[in-house]
């Protein structure tokens, strides 16, 4: 196997492989995929040219719950034959002993992820045509009927935001790096103000644009990766997940606030979320910045987990330490969304 800064065992994994179907007798080369503070993940090519991408949990002492590459596993599966574009599952692990931590094998997607919003490099056409899909793809996830699929117990149905806020701030209360004032006042001011507009579908838990991949030459995706966090929740929590970005400046953290967007043929956040509300039924508008502030702190507390790990030392980029920090300037775009929720129901 080359490339043995992956640390996987090259006889162990091109036996399961083989077991599996999906390798011949000669050896398996294995590279890391860049990005992602999350599970390891690595592109693996056999002897017969297939690839494949294999996906596993961290190594070390994790948060409950946390990197469920199981669950992973279970909803892209359910998801193959949807208007949701998905790699095929080929193979999922959970003996630890293998390769340290349980993992699941894919298809590999041959196409283009994207990682700076402001799409560099594009015309204004074709930025516009991008974000249209990312909309498309989202609507289709809130309209798939999840007990269909074989995903009615993959979460539980109702009080999804209430959940999350408990079980973050839960996460940040145990953890040792300590919080942040605004991190402490968006986890006393959320559960007082939870909208009571409830609503269930299968949401991602983490829709933003460097987790979906494009075709090669169209702006079409031909796969949302990353489901981690997926469960069954409101689809406008999900929705505002995304559209934090229109509210994060680049140089804090992957957003795009304070470009001109209309210059790029980005839509601005009304017209983004107007196309969502024409394509589902939904309107987003009575709420939206409550929606917004949960998400950036919920963004807020998973980056406070990562600073926790690059603290503990199993943290799975090596850049988790000044990622972590960005936790208090999220909080704290958090804590302005709160405070115009709260100015706009005057």
């Amino acid at each position: 196997m080359s490339g043995a800064a992956t640390n996987l065992p090259p006889a162990a994994l091109a036996d399961y492989l083989r077991a599996q179907g999906l390798a011949g007798a000669g050896p398996v080369a294995a590279q890391v995929l860049a990005g992602g503070q999350s599970n390891p993940t690595y592109r693996l090519t056999v002897d017969d040219g297939r690839q494949y991408v294999l996906r596993k949990k961290p190594a070390g002492v994790l948060l409950a719950s946390a990197h469920a590459i199981d669950r992973e596993y279970r909803v892209m599966r359910a998801l193959q034959d949807t208007a949701v574009p998905v790699p095929r599952m080929l193979a999922y692990c959970d003996d630890a002993a293998l390769l340290g931590t349980p993992f699941y094998v894919m298809e590999y997607l041959a196409g283009r992820v994207l990682m700076d919003q402001s799409l560099p490099g594009m015309d204004p056409a074709e930025r516009h045509a991008i974000y249209r899909e990312m909309n498309r793809v989202i609507a289709a996830l809130h309209a798939v009927d999840y007990a269909a699929v074989g995903l009615a117990d993959y979460g539980k149905s109702g009080n999804y935001v209430g959940r999350q806020v408990a079980r973050w701030s839960r996460q940040c209360r145990e953890a040792s790096v300590p919080v942040t004032p605004a991190m402490e006042r968006l986890m006393d001011w959320l559960p007082r103000h939870l909208p009571q507009d409830d609503e269930t579908t299968l949401v991602h838990g983490d829709y933003r644009l460097d987790n979906l991949v494009f075709h090669p030459t169209e702006p079409r995706v031909i796969g949302v990766l990353d489901w981690e966090l997926s469960t069954l929740g409101h689809p406008l929590a999900d929705l505002a997940y995304q559209c934090m970005a229109w509210r994060i400046p680049p140089a804090l953290w992957r957003g795009i606030a304070g470009l001109q967007l209309s210059a790029l043929g980005i839509p601005s956040e009304q017209e983004y979320v107007a196309w969502y509300e024409q394509t589902t039924g939904r309107q987003a508008a009575e709420h939206w910045d409550f929606y917004l502030a949960y998400n950036l702190f919920r963004m807020a507390a998973i980056l406070h987990g990562i600073a926790q790990r690059a603290q503990d030392g199993n943290a799975a980029s090596a850049d988790a330490v000044e990622t972590g920090a960005k936790a208090g300037p999220l909080a704290e775009l958090g804590w302005q969304a709160a405070q115009r929720y709260m100015a706009g129901r005057k």
